[in-house]
């Protein structure tokens, strides 16, 4: 078993604008960096053993600011924790996606589903716990991983059959949320800590 702390990347100016980002490689703003650091200190009260992300800029600066404040070894990047790909909705304003579109499970032209992105991150977190185990001594038991909004979401709402998150549930910059693997099985243990 290995315990696995799902963490949003910190602020961006995109973030602020509600502007949907996907897959364009928006990087942190200085609240960003901010949530990062708290989010650090807040995940100092506990024992981690590594820390993996998304490639995407956002997530690496992310994890390479609470790698340094907890001194735990330069983040892994895992090219399936990065976020959904939302392809003509990408740049759009938040409101104009919906406008446009009318929800988040919509298709959207050159977006991946959300069962799509739920599919490539629970192998990317498998893979995360076997790497994890094999590369400490003693296997790793407690691993950060950070990630994006729309990843979390799809993990939650993967894992609790649909019935998380609830309906205008945010899933905050910085905040955090506590899984637990076993070989082919993910349970969520508890939601939104950190903030």
């Amino acid at each position: 078993m290995t315990l696995l702390t799902l963490v949003r990347h910190g602020q961006t100016d995109w973030n602020l604008a509600r502007r949907i980002q996907g897959s364009t490689d928006i990087p942190l703003n200085d609240e960003g960096r901010a949530d990062a650091r708290t989010a650090a200190g807040r995940l100092a009260g506990s024992v981690h053993h590594a820390i993996y992300a998304s490639p995407l800029l956002r997530a690496r600066e992310t994890a390479e600011i609470i790698s340094a404040e907890l001194g735990l070894e330069p983040p892994v990047l895992v090219p399936d924790l990065r976020e959904r790909e939302f392809g003509e909705g990408e740049g759009l304003l938040v409101s104009d996606y919906i406008g446009r579109y009318g929800d988040w499970s919509a298709p959207v032209p050159g977006a991946e589903t959300l069962e799509g992105v739920a599919e490539r991150a629970l192998s990317a977190l498998d893979e995360i716990a076997r790497d994890s185990r094999r590369r400490s001594t003693p296997a790793a038991e407690s691993v950060i991983v950070v990630a994006h909004g729309g990843v979390i979401r799809a993990l939650i709402d993967h894992v609790s059959g649909g019935t998380l998150p609830r309906i205008g549930q945010v899933i905050a910059n910085g905040s955090a949320h506590r899984f637990e693997a076993s070989p082919g099985s993910l349970r969520l243990l508890e939601q939104t800590v950190l903030v």
